[in-house]
């Protein structure tokens, strides 16, 4: 029977200081200059050191040392010899240790973010966190076991699909092992019946009378469990559900129209860096869900596993890709065919990934070269070859154009578009939308990205482009959802970003180090008014919203109050009389005169929100954007420095 000890606890640290300090894993050494602008966060080589003692064996058990995130690279050391090496930041890697353990052993990792032109991320729009910040374990097997040295796998894939009208399932099981030993597989059903039972490493087997993993309606999962003669044990989850992708209907889930809106995930925190914790993963799962998306863009590498188990659980369709972004380094290419095998074979099982992502924006800095091409094409085979029952896909940069090459190799392309943000005019979009699919007709599209700074503290009655104000925020997503209502082709859309993020070249929206695109605060304290207007579009939930309830002090006559809703009919009251009642949806709108002090409460059924706003004789200075000497603060014109 397999045993995982954990290794996370007491931890010697030294960073570029030289101090010793006692940390617990997970832990980066950016958590606090990775967020504070500038982008001078410290990239170097720092020292992570533990002593335990050997775990109690048989003498047919092997131990193995693994690493669930370290970025970037790591060089690990067990009792003085050198175990192995691993670059790529955000995928699991182990190895065999058994014969190097001591009674007692010191294991030394040294962990380097350095810049370089070998190992992806280099350049990108978000802080590259240094450190152990995932669980660090050892995993306790019997000497014939399955296979736990191929790119970070368990030995176990799992191909399901949906036949005979969807009521009825094929599913392919593929094991793989070190040795030749006999193999059982079971699959089970959510209550851990049996549905189907098999002998050997490689079976087709049928469950009847399927229940299929149908999205966010219902994300059934069965499990698929492999025994060995020699006792070792493994198991998955998985989901039966097929995929289709339309350039005219978008994208379709289990035979059904399935429109796919959501948004894309960072996974750091305020405070934290990228070493969160589950309870913070559950968190983040939550706030999507209760917003009503239905797809999230995992950006822009391999999350951590938990996080696609919650995707699974919640019927959420995840675009998965690696960090290969932003820049083609010709001394990179090994890498990125190294990180995305490790996300394939990684990340196989899970029914919630329906694509590959290739790349991000590499023509920011790498234009029609061909060796980056070239990439690109081996990256693509490679996925059809791993995995011929996923798309692939990947997202261009907004300023390329239509007819670039590199948008043209994947089955699906996104596009990250800023129209109305960095460049004028919102209409635009459905400008260019409308080009795009007049001259690529046969093209499946979406939005990869879009999305506008907004702080909370910031406030406009007459919001503009630049102004970095909730109410510009909204605006221009209010203008987007209508967009993608005239544009039902497009195969998916995601918001940029969930949550505001770091990304330490940045100073924009007052505060530096920060990317404010969020639709929720980077503490995940405050939800935007953004928030609920795609609340009010996506989620079942009965809600009403007053928007601007921040923007207390006015000093207009009369205001204009705006409530978000996914009711259809909503009555506002002012200082406890009723003004008026207006049936439509999403948007409701009232004009409100203004007193010294005014307490509007909107209702609709069971649903109230209230808000109180202030006349003034002057505007409130607080709402308006300090102005800073940083004239460069977009991080595509920044050079990269770092302290070393």
């Amino acid at each position: 029977m397999r045993r995982v000890i954990h290794l996370n606890e007491d931890w010697l640290f030294t960073g570029r200081d030289g101090r010793p300090e006692l940390v617990n894993i997970p832990h980066t050494w950016n958590a606090v200059d990775g967020q504070d602008g500038g982008n001078d966060y410290y990239r170097g080589e720092c020292r992570y050191q533990k002593t335990f003692n050997a775990p109690v064996r048989g003498e047919d058990e092997l131990v193995y040392l693994q690493f669930h995130g370290v970025n970037a690279s790591a060089r690990v050391e067990l009792n003085g010899s050198i175990v192995g090496t691993h670059d790529g930041g955000y995928s699991t890697f182990r190895w065999d240790v058994t014969a190097l353990l001591r009674s007692e052993n010191e294991l030394v990792v040294w962990v380097d973010n350095s810049v370089n032109d070998r190992v992806y991320p280099q350049k990108a729009d978000f802080t590259f966190y240094g450190g152990i910040y995932r669980d660090v374990e050892l995993l306790i097997v019997p000497e014939k076991h399955f296979a736990l040295d191929y790119f970070g796998g368990y030995g176990l894939m799992v191909t399901a699909k949906p036949l005979q009208g969807y009521t009825r399932a094929e599913v392919a099981v593929k094991t793989f092992q070190n040795g030749d030993e006999a193999v059982t597989i079971e699959l089970l059903d959510a209550e851990g019946n049996q549905v189907a039972f098999g002998h050997g490493s490689e079976q087709t087997l049928h469950i009847e009378n399927v229940r299929l993993w149908n999205g966010v309606e219902d994300p059934y999962l069965y499990t698929c469990r492999a025994r060995l003669f020699s006792g070792d044990e493994i198991s998955t989850r998985f989901g039966v559900r097929d995929l289709h992708i339309s350039a005219k209907t978008g994208f379709h889930l289990n035979g059904k129209s399935y429109p796919l809106h959501g948004v894309n995930r960072h996974q750091d925190r305020k405070g934290i860096g990228n070493a969160i914790s589950r309870e913070m993963h559950r968190e983040d799962m939550d706030i999507i869900c209760e917003m009503g998306a239905n797809t999230i863009r995992l950006a822009h590498y391999q999350h951590d596993q938990y996080f696609y188990d919650l995707c699974d659980e919640r019927g959420i369709v995840v675009w998965a890709e690696i960090p290969y972004i932003s820049e083609h380094m010709p001394n990179g290419r090994d890498n990125t065919i190294s990180q995305m095998k490790e996300l394939i074979v990684q990340c196989y099982n899970h029914p919630s990934i329906v694509c590959w992502g290739i790349s991000n924006e590499i023509t920011i800095s790498t234009r029609n070269k061909k060796d980056m091409l070239d990439n690109h094409r081996v990256l693509n085979n490679l996925c059809h070859k791993m995995d011929p029952s996923r798309f692939t896909t990947l997202a261009c940069y907004a300023m390329i154009s239509s007819g670039n090459p590199v948008a043209h190799i994947t089955d699906v392309v996104g596009w990250n578009q800023y129209l109305g943000w960095y460049i004028p005019g919102m209409f635009l979009n459905d400008l260019w939308l409308d080009f795009f699919h007049t001259k690529y007709p046969n093209r499946c599209l979406s939005y990869s990205e879009y999305g506008c700074e907004g702080m909370p503290n910031l406030h406009s009655s007459h919001p503009r482009r630049g102004d970095h104000t909730e109410e510009y925020q909204a605006k221009y997503h209010e203008y987007m959802l209508a967009c993608f209502e005239r544009h039902p082709w497009m195969w998916a859309t995601h918001v940029w970003n969930m949550f505001d993020f770091a990304a330490d070249a940045r100073h924009q929206g007052g505060e530096p180090g920060m990317n404010h695109k969020g639709l929720v605060t980077f503490d995940r304290k405050t939800r935007k008014d953004s928030f609920y207007l795609y609340k009010a579009w996506w989620s079942k939930s009965p809600f009403v919203h007053i928007c601007s309830k921040r923007y207390v002090d006015r000093t207009e006559d009369s205001i204009v109050v705006k409530v978000y809703s996914n009711q259809n009919e909503v009555s506002l009251f002012v200082n406890g009389d009723k003004i008026e009642t207006i049936c439509g949806e999403h948007i409701f709108t009232f004009t409100v005169p203004m007193s010294p002090e005014v307490k509007v409460r909107a209702v609709s059924g069971k649903c109230a929100d209230e808000a109180v706003f202030r006349k003034v004789k002057r505007p409130n200075p607080a709402y308006v954007l300090k102005k800073f000497e940083d004239k460069d603060a977009n991080w595509i014109n920044k050079k990269v420095k770092c302290r070393r």
